[in-house]
């Protein structure tokens, strides 16, 4: 799976998706939107691919967002593109299936901000800087930049958001909106091990925990629901038996996904 401006990569479990427009800040364009989806598509089908690591190319950006001069006629073949727009909605939510692993290896602001809040663990630069500046062009968020207020105490996203300024990987950090902040040349290889980490974990087990702690932090009563859906299903799976017998017998568990 290839799109221009996007590059894909296999290490083992994980699927590392890049976009690859460093001279346009890896804005995105219809073709890295297309892309991303497909990989999403891709990870969520296939049981070879655990985990999924989400960067840019360079040092300076990780992504500035939509490329607004392309989309700026979208409505001439916006059908073209609609599943791909959905899926990519889908992504920055967080309602991929697939545990995400942003690695933040520049500035990530506006559509590139809203994306991390779709990843599940952030490594960042220490160099980044993050924000949300729709405001200062008279617009809002319109991804899933107004959720920030479930990440970070109220007070600081009105803050971020309203004034659209940006913060500092630090700053970041203290805020609880990222994971980790390393120098730039240890991001990506940071990432991925954070990524391995989780992909060696029983996928039933990971599905299920990252709905619910997604869920639980936005809708408790769903939450519940979708827990006593999940109970059954992991605790009477085969992987779940396997995790057991592994234990006893000292050894790593062997997956299915069942």
């Amino acid at each position: 799976m290839s799109a221009p401006g996007l590059v894909t990569e296999r290490v083992g479990a994980v699927s590392v998706l890049r976009i690859d427009r460093p001279e346009a800040r890896n804005a995105l364009d219809r073709s890295v939107i297309a892309g991303l989806a497909e990989g999403i598509v891709e990870a969520e089908s296939s049981p070879d691919i655990r985990a999924v690591v989400l960067t840019g190319s360079g040092d300076r950006t990780f992504s500035s967002g939509l490329d607004l001069r392309e989309f700026a006629d979208i409505g001439a073949d916006g059908a073209g593109i609609r599943d791909a727009i959905e899926v990519f909605k889908r992504l920055q939510d967080g309602m991929v299936a697939v545990p995400l692993v942003g690695a933040a290896n520049g500035d990530a602001v506006a559509g590139g901000m809203e994306m991390l809040l779709g990843c599940d663990v952030v490594v960042a630069s220490e160099r980044c800087r993050f924000g949300l500046p729709e405001v200062k062009r008279g617009l809002f968020a319109g991804g899933s930049g107004t959720t920030i207020g479930t990440r970070i105490p109220l007070a600081v996203a009105l803050e971020i958001s309203l004034t659209g300024d940006l913060i500092d990987a630090a700053r970041a950090y203290e805020l609880g909106l990222v994971n980790r902040v390393v120098a730039p040349d240890d991001v990506l290889d940071t990432a991925i091990g954070l990524a391995e980490r989780i992909a060696a974990n029983g996928p039933l087990g990971v599905a299920a925990t990252k709905e619910l702690v997604r869920l639980w932090a936005t809708d408790p009563a769903a939450a519940v629901e979708r827990r006593d859906h999940w109970r059954p299903l992991v605790f009477g799976s085969e992987d779940a038996r396997e995790g057991a017998l592994a234990f006893v017998e000292k050894r790593d568990p062997v997956w299915k996904g069942r």
